[in-house]
């Protein structure tokens, strides 16, 4: 059965949706929201148990306006939640990342094969001396690598910024002195709009701008 309006490709098969199915998750969204407004603590608190901690917090809500500072005393890392509690469970061996690059090439990686990444890509920013708290910049392409760096910098507690692969080395010196990055992280080239972006060559020009950035 296929629905009214919208096109189609003559032949294809499109199975519409019950309505009540369609309102389900509408009428849900609004008695979530419902809570959300009439007790904040409460509801938050109970989506915060969802999530691993490493200590609880003391504390639901400070509210100082315009001021707020949320689940006061708890500690949690965000590469865990992402990575380390799926990988103990039934989806270890479920995808994690479907990507599919610009030329055509796709990629499949499964929870799995993400945690033992993400900890190989932790291990390399430590070699290179990377501390908690120190900042780390990521330049590159739309890649899976860009992720993967990512949650290694939350593992080890790293601070990252992304910046854009479309920019200047001018533009990326700006960012990278204004965080004081100790690392700039790139790759040799990607793809952007059918041309290739020479990204270790402007990320090299960079650096000489950026004197915080102890490797590249």
């Amino acid at each position: 059965m296929t629905p009214s309006g919208g096109d189609y490709p003559e032949g294809s098969e499109v199975v519409a949706v019950p309505q009540n199915l369609r309102l389900w998750p509408l009428k849900r969204y609004k008695e979530m929201y419902r809570r959300s407004l009439e007790d904040p603590e409460r509801f938050w608190a109970e989506q915060a148990r969802q999530l691993d901690w490493y200590r609880t917090w003391d504390r639901v809500l400070e509210w100082d306006p315009p001021y707020a500072r949320w689940f006061v005393g708890g500690k949690l890392n965000a590469c865990y939640q992402c990575v380390d509690r799926h990988v103990k469970t039934w989806r270890k061996s479920k995808v994690a990342i479907y990507w599919e690059g610009e030329d055509g090439e796709t990629r499949v990686l499964s929870y799995s094969t993400l945690f033992r990444e993400v900890n190989r890509f932790a291990s390399v920013l430590q070699k290179l001396g990377v501390r908690k708290g120190d900042r780390v910049a990521l330049y590159f392409p739309m890649i899976p690598e860009l992720p993967l760096f990512m949650l290694a910098c939350a593992r080890i507690g790293a601070v990252h910024t992304v910046i854009f692969s479309g920019f200047s080395a001018k533009a990326i010196a700006d960012r990278l002195n204004d965080t004081q990055a100790k690392l700039l992280i790139t790759a040799d080239g990607g793809h952007r709009r059918g041309k290739i972006l020479p990204l270790k060559e402007i990320a090299d020009e960079a650096v000489k701008l950026s004197p915080s950035v102890e490797h590249t």
